[in-house]
């Protein structure tokens, strides 16, 4: 036999194949069952039982056998030689010796002297039915006790200690026995059940039910810090594993942000008595907002532009970016509310007038007629957006990410229709980056924790704060649930820094997908086991024999056609080298609150009938006076401050 050095080959001896940990438990009860026996001998049964203890078992087992035997029984005589069979008052610890044969372990007790006796012999050989002494025996030395009911304690002491070491028993026979099969893991995750994963990991923090146990499966509330991330196909579930931790942060009492894109969440998770905001423009129950009253400071303009003007892709100094993002920050250095912003937007000129003496007026020269074109054409693509918003005047509230971060009252929910989506996107995507850059600082104690759950991730635009969010969110206590489909979609917007913040989260759930990289980036991300498996080769001719050895090798815990077949409702859930597969039931929270309360418009009635496509009679429009410059406008200052890089 040879020592195994770093995963080589190595020569063993053949192991055996039957069950010893059950064999060595039938050895335990034994042997504890033989010493139960002695120690009721020793200091349960009388004198009497133990002497003849082998002559009652005797004539029990030759009785069904054959008729009669031969045995000396114990006897007890006076002076004149009356005889009798000897009784338990007569006999005392001790020993009689005896004129033929060995001594009797027995001697005459005081009682017995009393009554006359002076004589305990054992008596000839007589032959004795073997039916009738037994039950002589059983009747006037062990109170009629069969030899069964005797010993029934040790017996049953016996085979409790057996019944209570089997399952132990079995389970590593069990596991031995597969071992040798599949192979034994050596390093590497382990796959448990929902019981073996809470046994393990015994987490205080949000968890998850499953069909396998009644308990929660738990994470460690430490884990929750580090994010969670729930990956598969539509319908396979997210919804509902996000839904499971929603109703747990209710039940809690902390903050919400939820990206709900479906309007499956505000719909049973509403409150407007807790003070809940909906953030959809569209929506009559969205409150007024501006970008404007976001800012502090004038560099936090440049923030806020960046998450509205987006790359077309993920590399950096894109000039139809960058430069319609230096003029939006400035504009909003000026104040504007949202309807003015579009209106500057609109008009040239008045870019123009606001972006005067700043090295952005270069950027936009008329001398430079198509990259002017281009930069202003950029600068507008953002107006459908803002258009959207409600006006201040007649919104009944207002709302900023800034004053709600101090506060933090309520839930906030980013709801859209499909139709609309579109539309909406760059909104949403400023909104939460807000959120997240205003929340990056640790709470104080009176502030309450913030979730951010973004179901559907992919459906927004590039957020800039995100990767911050997942990697820097830890310390403010702002916890991540990150839903999606598949890595492609991410990739698509993010680029290569899809992949860091996918490795990101503690707490990965993965559930059935269908897309083949994505699959196998799951099956990656699952972990890879170093497993032991033992190999026989059988030797013919002069040297035969069987040959035994150890082989090692490196292979994934889970298989990707393992993730791309799970049924609807199954996953994986990965937490550290722990790794649970579990199913969960379709468990509906009834909707309390409509999905969607339609905002009418100023401008968003057709002019045409949709049907007939005739034209609709043109609205009296009210006349207005000729406007007159006003001599409080904002002028441009040259103050020599720039927002650019």
């Amino acid at each position: 036999m040879t020592d195994t050095q770093w995963g080589r080959k190595e020569t063993i001896v053949r192991p055996p194949h039957y069950p010893v940990y059950s064999f060595g438990a039938v050895f335990v009860a034994l042997v504890v069952t033989v010493l139960c026996v002695y120690l009721h001998l020793a200091f349960v049964m009388t004198l009497l039982e133990r002497y003849y203890l082998s002559c009652y078992a005797e004539t029990g087992f030759l009785g069904t056998m054959r008729q009669s035997s031969e045995y000396q029984l114990v006897t007890v005589a006076d002076r004149q030689h009356h005889a009798r069979p000897v009784t338990e008052a007569d006999v005392q610890p001790g020993s009689t010796p005896q004129l033929i044969g060995k001594p009797i372990p027995l001697a005459l007790s005081p009682a017995a002297h009393a009554s006359g006796i002076v004589f305990l012999y054992r008596g000839a050989k007589v032959s004795y039915m073997n039916r009738p002494l037994h039950d002589y025996l059983r009747r006037f030395v062990y109170d009629g006790d069969s030899l069964l009911a005797i010993f029934r304690i040790p017996l049953w002491s016996g085979l409790a200690v057996f019944l209570l070491q089997l399952p132990f028993a079995v389970r590593k026979d069990v596991r031995r026995l597969k071992e040798m099969k599949y192979g034994r893991l050596l390093k590497g995750p382990v796959l448990v059940s929902p019981t073996g994963f809470n046994k393990a990991i015994q987490g205080d923090g949000v968890g998850f039910k499953t069909t396998e146990s009644k308990h929660l499966m738990r994470i460690p509330q430490r884990a929750e810090g580090q994010h969670i991330e729930i990956m598969g196909d539509t319908g396979a579930g997210k919804s509902r594993l996000v839904m499971q931790l929603l109703v747990q942060i209710k039940e809690r009492g902390h903050s919400a942000i939820v990206y709900d894109p479906a309007c499956e969440f505000v719909q049973r998770f509403y409150d407007a008595g807790r003070g809940d905001i909906i953030l959809n423009p569209l929506d009559a129950r969205c409150r007024y907002w501006g970008p404007s009253e976001e800012l502090r400071r004038r560099a936090e303009a440049r923030a806020i532009a960046a998450s509205l003007y987006q790359p077309t892709t993920d590399k950096k100094g894109e000039f139809f970016t960058e430069t319609p993002q230096k003029i939006f920050a400035h504009l909003l250095t000026f104040g504007p509310t949202p309807q003015e912003l579009v209106e500057w937007m609109a008009n040239p000129d008045e870019v123009d007038r606001r972006v005067q003496n700043t090295e952005m007026a270069m950027m936009i020269a008329k001398g430079a007629q198509q990259q002017r074109n281009g930069v202003l054409a950029s600068l507008g693509l953002i107006a459908d957006s803002l258009r959207m918003l409600p006006r201040k005047e007649k919104a009944a509230s207002h709302w900023t990410a800034t004053e709600w971060a101090d506060h933090r009252t309520g839930w906030i929910f980013l709801t859209s229709k499909p139709s609309e989506r579109e539309a909406l996107r760059p909104l949403h995507s400023l909104w939460i980056d807000l959120l997240v850059l205003r929340l990056l600082n640790e709470p104080k104690e009176s502030q309450r924790p913030v979730w951010f759950v973004l179901d559907e991730l992919a459906s927004l635009q590039r957020l800039p704060q995100l990767h911050t969010a997942i990697t820097e969110n830890r310390k403010a206590k702002n916890p991540l649930i990150l839903g999606f489909q598949g890595k492609a979609q991410l990739e698509m917007i993010y680029g290569h820094l899809a992949e860091v913040m996918l490795s990101q989260p503690a707490t990965k759930i993965f559930l059935k997908t269908t897309e083949p990289k994505a699959a196998e980036w799951m099956s990656n991300a699952i972990g890879k086991v170093e497993i032991e498996r033992l190999r026989e080769t059988h030797s013919t001719g002069l040297r035969a024999g069987n040959n035994f050895s150890v082989e090692r090798q490196v292979e994934p815990l889970v298989l990707d056609s393992e993730i791309s077949g799970l049924p609807d409702r199954h996953a994986f859930l990965k937490l550290g080298n722990h790794v649970a597969r579990f199913s969960f039931a379709y468990h509906d929270i009834p909707a309390t609150q409509p999905a969607f309360v339609p905002r009418p418009l100023d401008d968003d009635d057709l002019t045409f009938d949709p049907k007939t496509l005739t034209k609709k009679p043109a609205k009296f429009a009210v006349v207005t006076a000729t406007a007159v410059p006003d001599d409080n406008e904002d002028e441009p200052v040259e103050t020599g401050f720039s927002l650019g890089d």
